[in-house]
Parts: structure tokens; sequence; C-alpha cells
């Protein structure tokens, strides 16, 4: 089974309890964090919203409803359940759900105003050069001067914190994650994946490397998280 398969079985298994767990870890801040990502993104005013690896639509709702009436977003997500799960509870006129892989955007150059990810980022490959063949593609999409957000975990800057925090996501998540979504492979991986990511300077490099300009980057609760942006 290649890693990419490998990723896309794991999501699929925790796909019904994937919202929970996530409050649950993160003591309810990946909610307000999205609504930050979220609020960034539709601040832009764009026609067209791209979610990319969109679960099941979390982001994709909160951009809805920050957006205007006419605004259309589409939820891409390469996992099936969470791609159903996202269409029954998310019946708005204005998300579209697509069942379709980041690194082939079935999409045309030029379509997107704005483009948002939201902790999914670090799924895509611990690979630096595969991750910015990921955000080329996503740059592709995107129109000349939109927005790129980007919501993921991150490295906290000071040594204690940083060791707090991964201590904190080796305990909890290999703990808690599996007796909530009974998948131990599946926060087994996620607590793999958490410390090992990028912090935000080296993430923001990649997205200048990948083509996108005016880069920032805001770190959330003593740099567990950040918000990334880029233009096009």
């Amino acid at each position: 089974m290649t890693l990419r398969k490998g990723v896309r079985k794991i999501f699929d298994e925790v796909a019904w309890t994937y919202e929970i767990t996530n409050h649950l870890l993160t003591l309810g801040l990946d909610i307000k964090w999205r609504k930050q990502a979220a609020k960034k993104a539709s601040s832009v005013q764009p026609q067209k919203c791209l979610d990319v690896c969109s679960g099941t639509g979390e982001t994709a709702q909160l951009l809805s409803w920050y957006t205007d009436n006419d605004s259309r977003i589409i939820s891409l997500d390469f996992s099936n359940p969470m791609v159903s799960i996202g269409k029954k509870k998310r019946k708005m006129k204005k998300i579209h759900f697509v069942l379709g892989d980041a690194v082939y955007l079935p999409f045309q150059d030029n379509v997107f105003d704005v483009m948002t990810i939201t902790f999914a980022t670090r799924n895509i490959s611990p690979n630096k050069e595969i991750l910015e063949i990921h955000l080329r593609e996503f740059f592709r999409v995107l129109k000349p001067g939109g927005l790129f957000v980007n919501l993921e975990t991150s490295q906290p800057s000071y040594r204690i914190l940083k060791i707090l925090f991964h201590l904190y996501v080796r305990l909890a998540v290999r703990s808690i994650g599996p007796l909530i979504s009974k998948s131990k492979v599946g926060y087994k991986y996620l607590a793999h994946t958490v410390p090992r990511f990028f912090d935000p300077k080296e993430l923001a490099e990649l997205v200048r490397k990948a083509g996108f300009n005016e880069i920032n980057f805001t770190p959330l609760f003593f740099g567990v998280a950040a918000i990334h942006t880029a233009k096009k």
C-alpha cells in the first residue's frame, strides 16, 4: 500500500468521529482558529472559493457564512466518507462537494479568488519537495492576486513550550483519539505527524518557493498552530 493510499484509508476510518475528536483534543480551539482563517479568507470578498482537503466541510461552511450570498464555495476531499458526511451535514446551496485529490486539482488555471486548507497540509507529505509540488498546484488554480490561507499545527518558538506541546500530543492524541474514533492507527499517525511538521518560517519559505508572495503568518496559542496567508 502506498503512503497516499494509507493516509486515505486512515481518514476513511475516522470520518464519522473526526470533528468531535478534533474539538476535544484541541479543547475547542480548532473551532476558533477555523473561524479566524475563514474570516481572513472572506475579507477579500471572494466570489469563488476552494477549500481543499476539506474533510467534512467545516471550513467550507464557515466560508459560506462569511462570504456574500452569490459566492460559490467548492469543498474538495479525497476521502469518500468525508465528502458524504459533509453533504449530509451541510446542505447549503453555496457549497459544492467534490471528490478529488489535492495533487491533481480538477480545475482549470486561474479560477479561484481564494483557496483555503485547514489542518491538512501536514498530511500531504513530510517531504518538502512533494509538499512544494502540491503548493504549486494550489498556486495554479488561484487567480492572479488570489489569496491562499493555510491553517495548520506548528512549532512553538520556545523550547519548553515545544516540549510540553509534543508531550501533550504524544499522550493525549495517542490515548484519547483511539477511544473516540475506534481507530488506533489513525491517531497514532496524527500523533506522529504533528511534532514533525515545519515551523512557521520553514512553511513560509516553502510557500514562497511555490511562487507565492506577500507571505505572512500569525502564530496561535503560543505557537502550537499558525495561519499563513499569501498572494499569487
